[in-house]
């Protein structure tokens, strides 16, 4: 049955190469909706979810692992480039909503990996950067600043002084990386981009997230409590300047509309999930009711986008494993 081998190694071969760099954004941003959703109280929406990131994040864990034995010289290329870094910010968002519910050991594990995979992959990214920059670059902020997020959340539950510091550390890194990749950021991406030029604004909502959850864990220890203050001071500038990037992507996707699918319109989910997100914490740590209720309108804007991304890509997976790629680099 040679006709149905062939048929065989060709399937399998569409199954190897279809986990582009990228696809870490597909956790990032069902696991940021997943916090959102908590945040604003809707605890089986927010494990419904969680429960489809982890099962994302398992398969292309297991997907990565055949790649590499398949053909590991193209998974080391891919690490030389931003997306790479999708993995560690998916894992480290994967790993704040599993805390949020109250499972800190498997939040833990999962810092663990996210951290080694950041030290692992940033060093090498940096040794091949490239300029002018485009929305993908800023992963080198985002998966920094997820980590930062991610371990000041575990911080207090953990009793752990030193992981409050080590989160304000990745925070001030990260904004650092913000500044380095916007210096040099093409901002005709704003026109041309594929959906991942949303993360010019979702990486600073990011910061903005992080840094509350700094001010937060901080806020928790005595010889720390000084920095709260100005953490918190810091969280709502960091939120506005976020914000200030929302008016131009809005209106840049209306004006030059991109309505072809691509594994990097997840950046769009998941920045337009960080404005919730952000807006949640920075609302409730300020006590300013205004941004609690942008962030209770705005969740379900992040829904819906979420929802027709969704689909959208699982037409797309039906057609590349058929045989008929489209855009998913």
């Amino acid at each position: 049955m040679p006709g149905a081998r062939g048929a065989v190694a060709s399937l399998e071969a569409r199954i190897v190469h279809s986990g582009p760099p990228a696809s870490g954004t597909i956790v990032m941003g069902t696991g940021i909706l997943s916090i959102g959703w908590s945040l604003d109280g809707h605890e089986t929406l927010s494990r419904l979810l969680l429960a489809v990131a982890a099962a994302i994040w398992i398969g292309l864990a297991v997907l990565l692992c055949v790649r590499v034995f398949a053909d590991g010289a193209q998974v080391l290329d891919e690490a030389n480039h931003p997306a790479a870094l999708t993995g560690v910010a998916g894992t480290a968002v994967l790993g704040t909503a599993c805390s949020l519910l109250g499972w800190d050991r498997t939040a833990i594990v999962l810092l663990a990996i996210a951290f080694c995979l950041w030290l692992l992959l940033v060093p090498n990214l940096l040794r091949h950067w490239t300029t002018p920059t485009v929305g993908t670059s800023f992963m080198l902020d985002v998966s920094t600043q997820s980590l930062a997020a991610l371990g000041a959340t575990l911080a207090l539950p953990e009793r752990a002084e030193w992981l409050a510091v080590a989160s304000l550390v990745l925070l001030l890194l990260g904004l650092a990386a913000y500044l380095f990749v916007l210096f040099s950021f093409d901002f005709h991406q704003l026109v041309a981009g594929h959906g991942d030029h949303w993360v010019a604004g979702g990486a600073l909502a990011a910061a903005t997230l992080a840094c509350g959850k700094v001010a937060v864990a901080t806020n928790g220890f005595t010889s720390l409590r000084g920095l709260g203050d100005t953490l918190s001071l810091g969280a709502l500038i960091l939120w506005v300047l976020a914000i200030a990037w929302l008016p131009f992507l809005v209106v840049f996707e209306i004006v030059a509309p991109r309505p072809r699918y691509d594994v990097r319109r997840w950046s769009t989910v998941l920045a337009v999930g960080l404005y919730a997100v952000c807006s949640f914490v920075v609302g409730d740590l300020r006590e300013i009711q205004a941004l609690i209720d942008f962030a209770r309108t705005w969740i379900w804007v992040a829904a819906a986008v979420w929802a027709v991304v969704f689909v959208a890509s699982c037409a797309a997976a039906r057609e590349r494993l058929a045989g008929r790629p489209g855009r998913t680099q």
